[in-house]
């Protein structure tokens, strides 16, 4: 009944709103073969930011506001004007004129790559494809070696699978979104950071601590969305290539096009194989997995009318990829070879729509509707282990955005939605050492959320949102949170949040790489769901010298787990363990950076983090195993006047951590109980020349890899083969070489 009245309320806001006295109009340019029609002209109430901008034909509609008389238009190198208003006014026919052409200025300035919002109250920060382009970036798993916040590594030795993690926790914590659509849980996630192409994403935001309740229940520790290229954005034409000592080959390339007035689409295509396998360390085993993999997709933007707006588009993913001993092929059966082997070959569809409609009397109001599909499909071989999955995931939001009075002062969304997740699983071969049952299950949860923004802009943000949801496995549960922005003056901005978070553990589909390992695997019945609690706070200082800005970051979080899934490694080294958290479970960080262009073209960022998480495995409270206490990372890069080239440079110092035991090994088999600290250094030039970027690099330059990471590799058929005890990078120094090059629309 809840879900039928919030329908009803949201069908009855465009009657409601269309009720309203509002203002028509359009805006020509007078020409001596006559009027133009001017898009994009500013339309606004004097002495307020109360406005809106023209359509391609020049028409507009604005609401029509009693406490100010005159209206006000302008429009790049044409002459203001200003108009008054009164009750009669139903309709204006407005003339501009160019204004007084000045001689030609430039002005340049750098954009910074990375940067947090100073208005936004969520801690959240903008990566932008300038960021993007310092480092490799074939991937959304290298899209963050210059960022202070993010870690990436690998979860095993052996497949290849990359994490990351932020606020001291694994990154099953962080929320993934796609243009702000959910993601599918479970087992797409094990190797979504290497399905995203870099080239094609347009920018990543990174959110910190509780996010907007929106977008769901799930985020723990944040939210990281994906922004892909758009067809009205981006290049007319993009090509990227890529090789590298490794033997990798790639390339990229998309195609914006528009169809007729109303249509536009991209076209966005990803191309990879590996052309050698290397073992740097001489264990038998590849470094990374030999992988071959193709990516399509399509998207398409209708704009129906002045106020409807149509967003859909399909992609496909086709992944092969081999890894285990050197000698193992993949084209003969595991049971007629003695060499390990693991092969993952992955297939994937997903589809997503998004409609939103605009009211014409009031453009600050708009509903939207929602959905994206993934179909998931994987074919897994672990030695002579089998496992297969199918995934079927469907999200729908029905999101509506008004205010009440003026918009920038109070806002709100209230919103339905629904999740459906439909998981098979079948594992075959060798189980003598799996105790688990069958993890197949379908989920659906239900929902609905209202979330508030109350504002004195440029002074305080207070966003406060609950959540209430309904699952068939877990019954219904609420998610509370609340965020504020506190901006005193110009030189300071202070954040805190506060918020609940669930996640719905699955605990083989989504660990699946534990697998690659002889250890005994046992799963406990009855894994309830996640649920913990996110506190942080942001204090930013803003120092101006010499007309430089030097950009100061302090923050801290807290993580607290009111239930966990456990993945125990600490009760034996033949073991590993997953069940419901008994105990406590925690991670504290703190955190500070500082970033600054310091003279003109060179820009310099310095960080460091202190990580403090723990949980309770094999009955003691413990720091968490294979993460570094702490990280510091400092990144240097230069633009040339005119823009001709860029020089990189990052380093990571990565600090120690705990090594799970391995005493119940042989002596030859035993790691230490700790591990170093480490640093790892990149650094790229890159050439401008018009339409082409041509740029070099090398990755890991001082080839650290981490000794002996899996045990019993001249056995891997014993009963002590493990893959799993991996805290640093295997692949040593790699030199990359890429060229881009782009057409830009019009």
């Amino acid at each position: 009944m809840k879900i039928i009245a919030l329908l009803i309320i949201l069908m009855a806001f465009p009657a409601w709103l269309k009720s309203q006295d509002v203002i028509t109009g359009q805006v020509v340019e007078e020409k001596e073969e006559g009027n133009t029609p001017v898009a994009g002209a500013n339309i606004y109430w004097a002495n307020t930011t109360i406005g809106v901008s023209t359509n391609t034909k020049g028409e507009f509609e604005i609401k029509r506001n009693n406490e100010h008389t005159k209206l006000v238009v302008s429009f790049i190198g044409h002459q203001m004007d200003t108009i008054a208003i009164d009750e009669n006014i139903k309709h204006l026919e407005i003339t501009i004129q160019r204004g007084r052409e000045l001689d030609e200025v430039n002005v340049t300035a750098r954009q910074r790559g990375t940067y947090i919002s100073r208005a936004n109250p969520i801690t959240t920060i903008e990566i932008t494809s300038n960021e993007l382009c310092k480092a490799a970036c074939c991937s959304l798993a290298e899209s963050f070696e210059t960022n202070a916040s993010v870690d990436v590594s690998y979860t095993d030795a052996a497949t290849g699978a990359k994490q990351i993690q932020l606020l001291g926790l694994s990154g099953k914590y962080v929320q993934m979104l796609t243009e702000n659509m959910r993601s599918a849980e479970g087992p797409a996630k094990v190797y979504e950071l290497d399905h995203v192409p870099g080239p094609w994403m347009e920018s990543i935001q990174v959110s910190k601590g509780a996010a907007s309740v929106t977008n769901g229940y799930e985020s723990l520790t944040g939210q990281i969305n994906v922004e892909y290229k758009k067809p009205e954005q981006s290049e007319k034409f993009f090509l990227n290539g890529f090789t590298s000592s490794s033997g990798r080959i790639e390339g990229n390339a998309n195609k914006s096009l528009n169809i007729g007035e109303k249509w536009s689409s991209t076209i966005l295509a990803h191309a990879s194989t590996d052309t050698r396998k290397h073992d740097h360390n001489n264990n038998g085993f590849l470094d990374e997995p030999y992988t071959n993999r193709y990516i399509l997709m399509n998207r398409w933007h209708g704009r129906l009318s002045s106020n409807i707006f149509l967003q859909t588009g399909i992609k496909f993913l086709n992944e092969e990829r081999t890894s285990g001993q050197k000698k193992f092929n993949r084209s003969i059966s595991p049971s007629q070879q003695d060499a390990y082997g693991i092969i993952i070959d992955s297939k994937n569809i997903e589809a997503f729509l998004k409609a939103s409609y605009t009211f014409k009397n009031d453009p600050e109001s708009s509903i939207a509707l929602v959905q994206n599909y993934s179909h998931y499909d994987q074919n897994s071989i672990y030695g002579h282990r089998y496992y297969d999955i199918k995934q079927n995931y469907f999200a729908t939001n029905l999101i509506l955005n008004s205010h009440f009075g003026e918009p920038k002062k109070q806002q709100y969304t209230i919103g339905i939605d629904h999740i459906y997740n439909n998981l098979n699983e079948e594992l075959t071969g060798d189980l003598t050492n799996i105790f688990a049952e069958d993890g197949s299950r379908t989920h659906h949860v239900k929902g609905a959320y209202l979330q508030y923004k109350w504002a004195i802009p440029k002074k305080i943000t207070l966003l406060s949102g609950i959540r209430a949801d309904h699952s068939n496995h877990y019954g219904a549960f609420i998610t509370p949170r609340m965020h504020l922005n506190y901006t005193p003056n110009k030189h300071w901005s202070i954040r805190a949040s506060a918020g609940k978070g669930y996640r719905t553990p699955y605990a083989l589909a989504e660990n699946n790489n534990v697998l690659a390992s002889s250890r005994n695997i046992y799963i406990d019945k009855n894994i309830d769901l996640e649920e913990g609690w996110n506190y942080g706070i942001n204090i930013a200082r803003y120092i101006h010298i010499n007309n430089k800005e030097l950009i100061i970051n302090a923050e801290a979080y807290q993580t607290r787990f009111k239930n966990q899934l456990i993945i125990d490694m600490d009760q034996s080294a033949r073991e590993i363990h997953f069940g419901n958290l008994n105990g406590r479970s925690y991670s504290n960080i703190f955190q500070v950076e500082a970033s600054m262009e310091v003279i003109e073209g060179l820009e310099m960022l310095a960080a460091y983090r202190l990580n403090r998480a723990k949980t309770t495995t094999n009955e003691r409270l413990q720091r968490n195993a294979l993460q570094s206490r702490y990280r510091s990372l400092f990144n240097v890069s230069y633009l040339t006047p005119k823009s001709k080239w860029q020089f990189d440079f990052t380093a990571q110092v990565n600090g120690s951590g705990r090594i799970p035991t391995t005493k119940e090994n042989p002596v030859n088999y035993q790691q230490p109980q700790s591990f170093n600290s480490y640093s790892i250094f990149n650094s790229q030039l890159t050439k401008f020349i018009g339409n082409w970027d041509f740029y070099l690099g090398v990755e890991n330059i001082g080839d650290f890899t981490q000794n002996n990471p899996i045990i019993a590799a001249d056995s891997p058929f014993s009963n002590h083969f493990d893959s799993s005890l991996i805290w640093g990078p295997v692949m040593g120094r790699k030199i990359y070489f890429g060229f881009r090059f782009n057409i830009d629309s019009p």
